[in-house]
């Protein structure tokens, strides 16, 4: 919808997933389920429920969350079988009191007007939606037509303010602000500040900002305990490092969420080659009220092993424009390769850091930049001889 507008180029924009124009493609593993897929969706099915009756008693919620055909079917036949319902029960009042003959100028009806069914109908729409039309009326004659009226007015009342709310949460759903929040296509692994780290990137593409949004991640894959059990969803939580430095970041512009790899990260052992093999799926949950609102939202994606990009960082998409800051939402997902250690964190660890593996293994950070550097320096003098 947004991109139809012109108000987000078509290039990157997904359902609660942004990604580069010239980003490779990758696809899931045959036969490997996700857990949440891409746009959020948590990919379980139930079946074999016994207990169906449980959900009748919510029957809100349970409306509330019906497809929008199905919803307004219902909100249709409620108010028609309402109508069919009272207008037969007018029928019969009309008729046991004898309204439906034709009688002298000194009867009195119990309701005026009401010759066949058609008009007993129209008598219970007109009752129910206070519309009044004046042609048809009760009287004092029948005290039973005045319960009927009592009651009608109230299961009218009832009837409004269940569909009605219904339409209402429908609408203001908090999963719709969440289509405005999206996520890097891929997550990246590299070094910063001498750590290996796991990286994604979130942002807001409304101005109306997420007060108190947080972040988690967990990791899903299939796990064997101790004793044998297989675990086929073993769900682990992974610490994050806010980029504000507190449990909630303030998501005004995109931020790059990044998780340190130490030894109680669950990818503490994992290297590039067991990163191409391993089942492993990364869900990342963002959670926060909408401020417009007070809704609390929560849009969520996950990131499977192809998914995931060893050896790159994300290039910044924040840029000083004529005294304000500028987001330039098409470099959202771009990535850059950067120079980073094919081992896994633990092996990192064992020979003593960053630092200490680059000299044991000969290798620099920069070697590319610096001969670059060197090399235009040649050309310089070449170009000043």
């Amino acid at each position: 919808m947004l991109s139809r507008k012109g108000l987000i180029p078509e290039d990157y924009l997904l359902t609660r997933l942004a990604e580069g124009v010239l980003q490779p493609k990758f696809t899931a593993k045959p036969g490997k389920a996700r857990f949440v897929a891409k746009n959020g969706t948590c990919n379980v099915a139930h079946t074999n429920i016994r207990e169906q009756g449980r959900f009748l008693q919510d029957v809100f919620t349970t409306l509330v969350d019906l497809k929008w055909l199905h919803t307004l079917v219902i909100f249709t036949m409620s108010f028609l079988c309402s109508w069919l319902l009272f207008g037969m029960i007018w029928w019969l009042v009309a008729f046991a009191h004898g309204d439906l003959d034709q009688r002298g100028a000194d009867f009195v009806p119990c309701v005026t007007g009401i010759h066949s069914f058609s008009s007993a109908f129209l008598f219970s729409i007109e009752v129910q939606v206070t519309i009044g039309f004046g042609a048809r009326m009760i009287t004092e004659e029948c005290v039973s037509a005045i319960m009927i009226l009592i009651v009608q007015n109230i299961v009218g009342l009832v009837i409004n303010a269940i569909m009605l709310g219904c339409i209402f949460m429908k609408t203001a759903q908090a999963n719709r602000r969440a289509e405005t929040l999206i996520f890097s296509k891929h997550a990246v692994i590299s070094v910063r500040n001498n750590k290996l780290c796991f990286m994604m990137r979130i942002g807001d593409l409304r101005k109306s900002m997420i007060i108190s949004a947080t972040v988690r991640m967990q990791v899903v894959r299939r796990t064997t305990t101790e004793e044998g059990e297989v675990v086929p969803l073993d769900q682990i939580d992974i610490h994050m490092d806010n980029p504000v430095g507190t449990n909630g970041i303030f998501l005004v512009s995109p931020l790059i969420i990044c998780h340190v790899i130490d030894k109680d990260s669950p990818l503490y052992d994992m290297c590039a080659e067991d990163l191409q093999h391993d089942d492993l799926e990364v869900v990342v949950v963002l959670e926060g009220v909408v401020e417009t609102t007070g809704i609390t939202t929560q849009a969520r994606t996950s990131y499977v092993a192809d998914e995931i990009l060893w050896g790159q960082r994300f290039v910044p998409t924040v840029a000083a424009e004529d005294g304000m800051y500028a987001v330039d939402y098409s470099k959202f997902g771009n990535t850059v390769k950067v120079p980073t250690p094919c081992c896994s964190a633990k092996k990192l660890d064992s020979a003593g850091g960053i630092a200490r593996f680059k000299l044991s293994e000969g290798v620099t950070l920069r070697p590319s930049v610096r001969r670059r550097h060197a090399s235009s320096g040649m050309r310089r003098s070449g170009m000043d001889v």
